[in-house]
């Protein structure tokens, strides 16, 4: 076995970029995602480990060194990274030439070709679901027979092997937790909207969602959720809670963890017998009978991508939801007691200036508790990256998604729409849904109830503010 490094590379200051990031960019409130489809395939690896660079403040002069001690070096990279993981790559080669690199994430995965020609210093990259294609390359299985592998032969020419079969047995997959108790310092993560320390893991991989926008499914994770039996879930999780007996809650990280009800109450029933708090992604349908079997079963919160308040561009994106159906289920929720952490996405196909106004009341409207307002982002390999190029709302030459100290900019632009407008409406839409009564009132009364909660509300408004005036910066 090759002695293998797996490494999320230091990259602009604050920056999440992690797998288990839904945009790789730099956020209003600092957080961090866990590495997880890195600590996959290095759970896989006897011996590997495992470096998260920019959660635990390293810098390429702290991660240089650990070029010698190693025969091979795979990345996860994203579009927005990618530039600056090739450099470090570079960096590795020249300490160590012999050193093996590839590249793993849903860049490569939809541009091997390109990928390769664009960094001669990356040796291979490993296409789609890569853990098993990375593990037959740490066993030393020679490349030419490694399938979904995208490689340099000796002459220097690109080969791509035939693409790995999708992975059917979820239950092959080792568990995740042992890989971030050995390697990461999980006090070092966290998310607004958790509680913190927090642990995020998949069930399962896939969701049957067509919406144009999203990376993973489109990508990577493929349109058909497969999952992690009940059992195999419930095993990591009373390990991890003995392993971490700090942790307050754990986050299921799949794309849509209700797409399998049946499965997520039965989860939610053992759950529930461990008594653990946890929370998951969610799409705005689930039943009033089912969220109760999910809250009685330990839920706190849901993550849920609303995205427009506008039904005109929810069939746009293809959501495959209903402004009606998302208001029943937001007031379920709230009867039921639980937390609601909202995202919205401004700049879709379609969004008019009144159409940004009438989203950030309708958010208002249903009240989620917190909520998270990010811009278009047209990622390569998804729908709406396509339509932008071949409508004339993206200039595929000049697709930047971050500008140069990671914040998310406003890439799309439409004759009735420009970039500064679309950019402009996120701290507008922040505005408009934090600075009332209501909201103000709920904020300072969470903060009375806990001290903890007060620290740690005033850190993230000091942080929110100077993102905004950040943006202001990057917007002059």
């Amino acid at each position: 076995m090759l002695r293998t490094l797996f490494l999320q590379a230091p990259s602009f200051d604050g920056f999440d970029g992690g797998a288990g990031s839904r945009y790789q960019a730099k956020r209003e409130i600092k957080s961090f995602w866990y590495p997880t489809w890195l600590a996959q395939p290095a759970a896989l690896v006897e011996g590997s480990r495992l470096v998260d660079a920019p959660p635990h403040r390293q810098s390429l002069g702290d991660v240089l060194p650990l070029a010698r001690d190693y025969d091979l070096v795979v990345l996860h990279t994203s579009t927005p990274s990618f530039a600056s993981d090739v450099k470090t790559i570079e960096a590795m080669k020249s300490l160590n030439p012999d050193l093996k690199a590839g590249l793993i994430g849903a860049k490569v995965a939809v541009d091997a070709e390109g990928s390769l020609r664009a960094a001669p210093e990356v040796d291979f990259v490993a296409r789609n679901e890569f853990d098993f294609t990375i593990l037959d390359v740490a066993k030393e299985t020679p490349w030419a027979d490694i399938a979904g592998l995208s490689w340099r032969n000796a002459s220097g020419v690109i080969t791509h092997n035939p693409d790995r079969a999708i992975l059917e047995n979820m239950d092959a997959l080792p568990f995740v937790t042992p890989v971030y108790q050995r390697d990461l310092t999980i006090e070092n993560y966290f998310i607004g909207y958790l509680k913190h320390p927090y642990i995020s893991i998949y069930t399962g991989r896939g969701c049957k969602s067509r919406c144009t926008f999203c990376l993973w499914p489109q990508t990577v994770g493929g349109h058909r959720y497969r999952t992690r039996s009940v059992g195999h879930v419930i095993e990591e999780i009373a390990w991890a809670q003995k392993a971490f007996p700090q942790v307050k809650e754990f986050f299921f990280d799949d794309d849509t963890f209700t797409d399998d009800l049946p499965r997520a109450e039965a989860i939610a029933r053992e759950l529930g017998r461990l008594g653990v708090t946890w929370s998951c992604n969610a799409k705005a349908n689930v039943p009033r009978e089912s969220l109760k079997v999910l809250k009685d079963g330990g839920l706190r919160l849901l993550l849920v991508g609303y995205e427009s308040g506008n039904q005109q561009i929810l069939y746009n994106i293809k959501k495959g939801m209903r402004i009606e159906v998302a208001e029943k289920f937001t007031k379920d929720c709230h009867d039921l007691g639980i937390t609601i952490h909202g995202t919205f996405i401004v700049g879709l196909p379609g969004e008019t200036r009144e159409t940004l106004k009438e989203t950030a009341e309708w958010a208002r409207r249903i009240n989620p508790h917190t909520i998270q307002v990010s811009l278009a982002a047209p990622y390569p390999g998804t729908f709406l990256y396509d339509q932008a190029v071949k409508n004339g709302w993206l200039d595929a030459d000049n697709a930047e998604l971050v500008d140069e100290h990671g914040i998310q900019i406003a890439p799309l632009t439409y004759p009735h729409l420009s970039h500064a407008e679309i950019f402009e409406s996120v701290e507008t839409f922040y505005k408009r849904f934090y600075f009332r009564a209501g909201k103000i009132g709920a904020i300072v009364g969470e903060m009375v109830r806990s001290p903890e909660m007060m620290k740690r509300r005033l850190r993230e408004g000091v942080e929110f503010f100077e993102f905004l005036k950040e943006r202001r910066g990057a917007a002059a």
